[in-house]
């Protein structure tokens, strides 16, 4: 368990935060994709305030200490907390499919609730009560792979049973399997991928195919309407997985030399801004011929845009997920690892899917995604086919200190 110890947020650490709030992952909605992401974030909503206030974490639970706050048997019942359009609905949007097929079959009722409009205000939310070793009143909760990441080294989500999940252990998908903050996913499975790819503009290219940072970086024909991310992880990872360095296991050295190449295309004015989301008008309109965008975005644009293009790099791409996670002394254990199985049986999976135009992380769900949608269930933004979820990689886990650091050089690079 991560051990407490008093921090409060750097002055990078805060700026990053902000960024992401205003107008990278954090300003979008649920639908348009993609929610800031990183330790600063996390820390001024929660573990930083958590920490100035002397609070520390809650000891990790034991087995025993799980099992004697389970009420499922006798109250056959889930608290499911979620993102806002997050989960399929009906036509006339008076039921939840999935959700009322899943009480039908077992019984046990799904309060549902979209209360989580951002990580840092969730947790915000809930982190009196992991603090104080309480429940929380959710018994299964979303949250983006950083925030899991630290809910679970504080010892606030209850370790899983490998019994209750049968499904999810033999569907998650290989590129989701192994994160450094969850090996083996003993307290999580992932609800969704996010992706970031390379876009463009084939009209603003002259036909042209962009598919690597390299050419991003150095193509003459694209100098001035180049856009990277203001998300240090999106744009330095992709750099790093250019440059052939893995984004799980880089060196100082390594992130100084992908700041440096960056750099590089700033001073020859290559790259046109740094950008959040905003980059959809300027991509659409071929202002911006080329850019390290979000795959959600892609997504919608090309529902529009004919012209609008996406190429995974030979390199490999940056993913994150959203992930279920059980709280520490949830009432209701065993009932949402039987939901969270439930989301991995094929046929589920591609009715979500279809819904929420994620990737889907249960292997194997194309044919069941076909019968819904034939196009869909081409759509590797969708359901990456094994070459391109072969490329899938994470960006590594930061120590507080690595966090201020290399969000300051991040921030100068791009002026912030």
């Amino acid at each position: 368990m991560e051990q407490y110890e008093p921090e409060r947020l750097s002055a990078p650490q805060l700026a990053a935060m902000r960024r992401s709030l205003r107008n990278g992952r954090g300003a979008l909605t649920r639908r348009s994709l993609l929610r800031a992401s990183g330790v600063g974030a996390l820390a001024l909503g929660g573990l930083g305030t958590l920490s100035a206030c002397g609070i520390p974490p809650a000891e990790r639970q034991g087995d025993a200490a799980a099992a004697s706050d389970d009420h499922s048997a006798a109250e056959k019942q889930i608290n499911f907390s979620n993102w806002t359009e997050y989960m399929d609905v009906s036509e006339d949007e008076k039921s939840r499919p999935t959700l009322d097929a899943f009480t039908k079959r077992t019984g046990i009722e799904v309060k549902y609730t979209e209360d989580i409009n951002d990580n840092v205000e969730f947790f915000g939310k809930i982190k009196p009560q992991l603090a104080a070793g309480q429940d929380t009143g959710r018994d299964l909760v979303i949250v983006t792979d950083w925030l899991a990441a630290r809910i679970i080294r504080l010892g606030w989500a209850q370790k899983l049973d490998p019994s209750n999940l049968p499904h999810a252990f033999a569907n998650l998908s290989p590129q989701f399997r192994t994160p450094d903050w969850d090996p083996g996913r003993a307290y999580s499975y992932p609800w969704t991928g996010i992706p970031t790819v390379i876009a463009y503009n084939q009209k603003a290219t002259g036909g042209r195919k962009v598919d690597s940072i390299t050419q991003l970086l150095d193509d003459p024909k694209l100098k001035g309407k180049v856009s990277f991310l203001s998300e240090m992880r999106d744009s330095v990872g992709m750099t790093l997985l250019d440059m052939g360095k893995d984004p799980g296991s880089f060196s100082d050295a390594d992130y100084d030399a992908a700041i440096g190449r960056i750099q590089k295309g700033v001073d020859r004015k290559q790259i046109r801004r740094f950008t959040g989301n905003d980059y959809t008008a300027d991509l659409s309109k071929g202002d911006i011929a080329a850019c390290v965008a979000w795959a959600g975005d892609i997504i919608q644009l090309q529902a529009d845009n004919p012209d609008i293009k996406f190429a995974i790099p030979a390199a490999g791409y940056i993913t994150s997920s959203d992930n279920m996670l059980v709280p520490a002394r949830a009432r209701h254990k065993t009932n949402a690892e039987k939901l969270m199985d439930y989301y991995y049986e094929p046929p589920v999976a591609a009715q979500l899917a279809a819904y929420i135009n994620y990737v889907c992380p249960v292997d194997g769900v194309a044919a069941e995604l076909a019968k819904i949608d034939e196009a869909m269930a081409s759509n590797t933004l969708i359901l990456p086919d094994r070459a391109m979820a072969a490329k899938s990689r994470a960006f590594r886990s930061l120590s507080s200190e690595e966090e201020t650091a290399y969000e300051e050089k991040f921030a100068k690079l791009i002026g912030a």
